[in-house]
């Protein structure tokens, strides 16, 4: 039996320009384009993910095709509109797919058939930054000068990707965040419509976790409601690891009072909790940057440059904390670096806990920070100390080394079959990751380029999310391997070098040289006591301790 279920953020899909929240601007100039009778032939929609670029794209397909549209606004009754969805000038391509010359040219080759019973034919390509270099100039030329029945619609989360060529082309639409108010209105409207009990306090809520993304706000609302009869605030905060405002203005009020006590008794009851510290950090940093404005209308300077020396520190903690140690204890030491202690018996209580460690809260992280243990695959347990300095570089020149060899063994034996098959599977697992998973914002705008039956060539833009991806290899290898049941090795290269290794591939393929299967570069911990020497395989340690000591189980 075939159920007629749909998930809310497909029920409620725009279907018209009206219906689209948040982004009235581009709408207009979109319906103005339209009135006007002045339909260029490309466009490009760039903004984060689920702000209604798609759904633009279809709505403004449609409103081209239509036999009556009035005002830039589609009738809704005539054939073209009737058969909308199924329509066989309209044509939608997903370039994290089908990002290959040979995809592209066959698109090229169809564009030059006319439209079966529209005016125009509209190529949707979504997710276009995907597209390969050579796909993208493969497109150049058609992308310049199509036919006059012939409008293309590239969509992107990453315009940083798409080269400047295309862009040039391309009339830009760039489409915004949506705001905690339009998000918090149209999912009240929603939930009146599917008679959902839920408070006003966890719908603002959602449009907070949502982070301006409507698609990921009706998810979230999704997932509650099929599994609780009524939603309040605390099954939002408990399903999504998050921190209710209250507790976050009461840790900055105690914050600017130099309340220290408190501040230790918040965090002792955050510590091993399943807050997600991410979410955590950026309420917190929101609540303090409120606190800056304050001071600095009132030229508290002094207090106005603390909050913001916090507020960085905070935000750098984001992708610098260790997985190994618990994130509350490092945020809590952030937060109270700037905390002025008052009173003597105070001063005197602080210097006794942070000296002497009676405080558990405290006794812990000095314990994490200096005798950190990670697990490894051979389970031998070494105590190792090494200088920050020197490890930091050895493990940048391992990570070189490391590179060269994966990218060298995915040469070897690089598959077009297990390419298609991969990037499939790579896009369901990007996908899978929550909203506010640590790994999101490092996966989600990559793409995988090269596979073998072992290892997985992704690129990046920024070459600060490739570092990022290389230091957490081993946790996005074990997650995917736990969502994908394949064991796989991954390495990251910026767009740039991976051009570069493609044309070195070339070279070599022509001067007939034969890739051959290296070993993987291991990484060596020295100890300075010599009392041991072991070797290990850095790929199995998940992170790299900047000081202190190391024990490793």
């Amino acid at each position: 039996m075939t159920s007629n279920y749909k998930v809310l953020y497909r029920k409620y899909r725009p279907s018209s320009f009206n219906e689209i929240v948040g982004q009235k601007y581009s709408i207009e100039m979109l319906k103005n384009a339209v009135k006007n009778d002045k339909i260029s032939h490309a466009y490009i929609f760039t903004g984060p993910r689920g702000t209604g670029k798609t759904s633009t794209a279809k709505i403004f397909a449609k409103t081209i095709n239509c036999e009556n549209a009035h005002d830039g606004i589609p009738c809704g009754t005539c054939k073209s509109c009737i058969n909308i969805n199924n329509s066989a000038d309209i044509i939608e391509i997903d370039a994290a797919s089908n990002n290959g010359v040979d995809e592209i040219r066959e698109l090229i080759n169809n564009v030059k058939i006319a439209p079966s019973f529209s005016k125009y034919k509209v190529y949707i390509i979504d997710e276009v930054h995907m597209l390969s270099q050579s796909a993208f100039n493969a497109l150049l030329l058609t992308l310049e000068e199509p036919p006059s029945h012939i409008v293309f619609i590239l969509a992107t989360t990453n315009i940083e990707s798409v080269p400047i060529t295309i862009l040039s082309r391309c009339q830009r639409y760039d489409f915004k965040k949506l705001s905690d108010e339009e998000l918090i209105n149209h999912l009240k409207n929603i939930v009146d419509k599917e008679n959902i009990h839920i408070t006003e306090e966890a719908i603002n809520e959602i449009a907070y976790l949502s982070e301006g993304g409507c698609r990921d706000a009706l998810s979230i609302l999704n997932q509650l409601s099929t599994s609780n009869d009524s939603i309040d605030l605390e099954v939002v905060l408990n399903n999504y690891g998050s921190v209710s405002m209250i507790q976050i203005k009461n840790i900055a009020d105690n914050y600017i009072k130099d309340n220290y006590e408190q501040l230790k008794c918040i965090f002792d009851s955050l510590k091993k909790s399943s807050v997600d510290y991410k979410v955590f950090i950026k309420k917190i940093i929101d609540q303090l940057f409120i606190k800056a404005m304050e001071c600095k209308v009132e030229k508290k300077e002094d207090k106005y440059i603390a909050i913001k020396d916090t507020i960085f520190e905070l935000n750098d903690l984001i992708n610098k904390i260790n997985i190994n140690v618990d994130p509350f204890l490092l945020i809590f030491l952030a937060i109270i670096k700037n905390v002025t202690v008052n009173n003597d018996a105070n001063k005197e209580k602080f210097n006794l806990e942070t000296q002497e460690s009676t405080s558990d809260f405290e006794k812990e992280l000095m314990e994490e920070e200096n005798n950190e243990i990670v697990f490894l695959k051979d389970q031998k347990e070494i105590n190792t100390e090494f200088s920050t300095s020197e490890e930091s570089q050895e493990y940048k020149n391992y990570l070189e080394k490391l590179t060269g060899v994966r990218v060298n063994n995915c040469f070897a034996e690089a598959d077009k079959n297990i390419l298609l098959e991969s990037k499939g599977k790579w896009l369901d697992f990007t996908n899978s990751l929550s909203s506010i998973d640590s790994l999101k914002s490092i996966v989600i705008d990559s793409q995988l380029v090269l596979a073998s039956p072992k290892i997985n060539i992704i690129i990046d833009a920024q070459e600060s999310i490739v570092e990022m991806f290389n230091s957490n290899l081993i946790n996005i290898e074990q997650k995917y391997e736990e969502y994908t049941g394949c064991k796989i090795s991954f390495i990251a290269l910026t767009n740039e070098f991976w051009e570069q290794k493609k044309k070195e591939y070339i070279k070599n393929k022509k001067e007939n040289y034969v890739y051959q299967i290296l070993d993987e570069p291991i990484y060596e911990l020295k100890n300075t006591s010599n009392e041991i020497n072991e070797t290990l395989d850095c790929t199995n340690v998940l992170s790299i301790f900047d000081e202190g000591h190391v024990e490793v189980k």
